[in-house]
């Protein structure tokens, strides 16, 4: 089978399109053709070898075939699968399963497989497991949990609080933006003015361009503060805040990362106050229900920008890091839809 493949950290030069051997699977696995896979942040700061990315692989990557987003049909089910069968249209997240979406052909454990809807193409499907989770679950991050190095991930936003998402035009935002509205919130969302129209249509009441306006110095106050590209110091979001607001980062740079862990809950503990990151679960099955029916009650919609074919994965990363994609950059199999 083709599959893309990184044998060293670095730009996505070192990517490689090459025929590997096709996986078989295992007692509780399922063999699925890839349809459609989606990249995330994740994919390029693995590629780049960033601090998080070299905890398991400090010389080399540990993961041979970049991905975690996939959708497609179920080809083989190990003799202990009871669930699923060949013939099943399926949606999942490698994250934590050793990526791989980025080939023809991947196995999966049956825990972390989902009948696709059938209104869903491949292409949405593949485009939401990570960026529409995370942003539900990030959503829902009000309140800490005992360990107090977390925000749980299972409050609720209230209708009429004031919202806003940094890097709202996103993989990640674009999803954040839909949910929140369907919470009832009330939505600003922020990004480069490529993007405002964009977030405009998704249902954010008010925009702000960062090139021209630093929301944490404008004298607005908001309830919850979702980051996914975070930079600032953790006091410049503090000021931000309403008094009982929540901060919550998503990603960003290492420096704003570990002041979210370090400081967040100190902040969190002495005062009404809450910052600091979500625990993600990716695969929840909870939410990825929430997320159906939003999808299915036309609240939440994948925003796709472009569609790449396998053979073009690092133009695609490319493209991504960039940061100039609106929502997702999909990868494509055409070979497995014409067959």
């Amino acid at each position: 089978m083709r599959a893309i493949v990184v044998t060293k950290y670095g730009s996505p030069d070192v990517l490689q399109l090459q025929e590997v051997a096709k996986p078989a699977p295992k007692e509780t696995e399922a063999l699925v053709k890839v349809h459609a896979a989606s990249l995330n942040a994740a994919d390029f700061e693995f590629l780049r070898g960033r601090w998080s990315a070299r905890i398991g692989g400090p010389f080399r990557p540990v993961h041979k075939i970049p991905g975690t987003d996939i959708a497609g049909r179920i080809e083989a089910v190990g003799r202990n699968v009871k669930h699923f069968q060949p013939g099943d249209e399926i949606w999942g997240d490698l994250s934590l399963l050793g990526y791989g979406a980025c080939a023809e052909y991947v196995c999966i454990p049956e825990n972390a497989l989902r009948l696709k809807p059938v209104s869903m193409t491949f292409e949405q499907a593949a485009a939401t497991p990570t960026a529409a989770v995370v942003a539900l679950q990030n959503l829902r991050g009000i309140g800490s949990t005992s360990a107090g190095l977390f925000l749980s991930n299972k409050g609720q936003i209230q209708p009429g609080q004031k919202v806003l998402i940094n890097g709202a035009g996103g993989g990640v935002g674009t999803f954040a933006l839909q949910i929140a509205k369907s919470f009832g919130a009330e939505l600003t969302g922020v990004d480069g003015p490529a993007k405002l129209e964009l977030l405009r249509s998704l249902g954010a009441e008010h925009v702000i361009d960062y090139t021209r306006e630093d929301f944490t110095k404008n004298g607005q106050l908001y309830d919850l503060i979702l980051d996914v590209v975070a930079s600032r110091t953790i006091f410049a979001y503090k000021r931000a805040l309403s008094r009982a607001g929540t901060f919550v980062l998503v990603g960003g740079s290492l420096g704003a990362i570990l002041q979210a862990f370090l400081l967040g809950p100190l902040i969190s503990k002495n005062g009404s106050q809450k910052m600091g990151p979500v625990m993600w679960k990716p695969n929840d099955q909870e939410d990825l229900t929430i997320l159906e029916e939003l999808f299915k009650a036309g609240k939440v919609k994948p925003v796709i920008d472009k569609c790449y074919p396998l053979d073009e994965v690092p133009d695609a990363l490319r493209y991504l890091e960039e940061g100039h994609a609106k929502g997702k950059v999909v990868i494509t199999l055409e070979q497995n839809n014409k067959t």
